[in-house]
């Protein structure tokens, strides 16, 4: 179990400029474990038909692209509707899997990645066994194997805010920083870690991608680097997992527990970065895209 802590105000009463701007986002919590291929897992096994080839990487936007062609992608999320609900799972799906190609692409030198939406009753005899990655992919490309422990909080936009209306909340946030330390944009707005739907957690300026059909695509699910930020971050470390991050700082040595907690599957994108994917749920073959930004 994992709790994000309670903002220390009234969110509605101190910004009531913010209620339009309010959405939920779950976040999913990996931690490492042995996860099974009949669970939702960052890094774990997939539910693949053993009929279907396993997808690889032709080269189409790589950098230093090895010698050999067909690399294998690499599992990164898969979500069973029995978790995360309030995915927009395509009719008839109840199962969603995110792969990637393990090496940097254009245009921003990060992983390239694929969604696969299944239905779990109709997947029939399953592999067994799935592919190594490529003995030159970067380690912190593959995701470390994690379970999963989703959590619905509420979240509001940090860059996505329009400046209207920061403008009207600005003096209130310097008054909520000044009583109770926390900052609102990296304590009250966007939700830190891998998570599903909410808001990207851009660290650049906003990119949203538009659909073919001229609409802007929601944002899915990002994948981060880190579940938090900082070890004295006032929101996002579990209430759960503070405990564990006494005493800790950047020199602690590689086994204190708070690099686990930080960092579970083992990722490095960019300058802790994160991978930002979107879907257009206008269209029924669901058509995605990606973003990817670091600081």
């Amino acid at each position: 179990m994992h709790t994000t802590p309670q903002a220390p105000i009234e969110m509605d009463a101190v910004f009531p400029q913010l209620r339009a701007f309010a959405w939920i986002t779950t976040r999913l919590h990996p931690r490492k474990g042995s996860p099974s291929v009949e669970q939702s897992s960052v890094g774990g096994p997939l539910l693949w038909p053993a009929n279907e080839p396993w997808p690889t990487c032709e080269g189409g936007g790589l950098e230093d692209h090895p010698a050999e062609t067909g690399v294998p992608l690499v599992p990164v999320l898969q979500l069973l509707a029995d978790d995360v609900s309030e995915l927009p799972f395509p009719e008839g799906s109840d199962v969603l899997q995110v792969l990637w190609c393990p090496f940097d692409h254009d245009p921003w030198d990060a992983p390239l990645p694929l969604l696969r939406w299944r239905r779990r009753s109709a997947i029939g005899p399953r592999l067994v066994t799935m592919p190594a990655p490529h003995e030159d992919a970067s380690e912190w490309y593959v995701p470390d194997a994690c379970v999963l422990d989703p959590e619905r909080v509420v979240e509001y936009p940090s860059y996505d805010l329009p400046r209207e209306v920061w403008s009207q909340i600005q003096e209130a946030a310097r008054r909520v920083e000044a009583d109770n330390g926390w900052e609102y944009d990296t304590d009250l707005a966007v939700a830190s870690g891998i998570k599903v739907g909410g808001y990207p957690g851009w660290t650049q300026s906003p990119d949203w991608p538009v659909c073919r059909c001229g609409v802007r695509m929601e944002h899915l699910l990002t994948v981060a680097t880190w579940e938090f930020s900082r070890g004295d971050e006032q929101r996002w470390v579990p209430l759960e997992d503070r405990p564990a991050m006494i005493g800790w700082d950047f020199d602690s040595p590689n086994d204190h527990p708070w690099q686990s907690l930080q960092n579970p599957a083992g990722l490095m994108l960019g300058d802790a970065g994160g991978i930002y994917i979107f879907v257009c749920t206008s269209c029924p073959e669901h058509p995605y895209d990606h973003r990817f930004d670091c600081s």
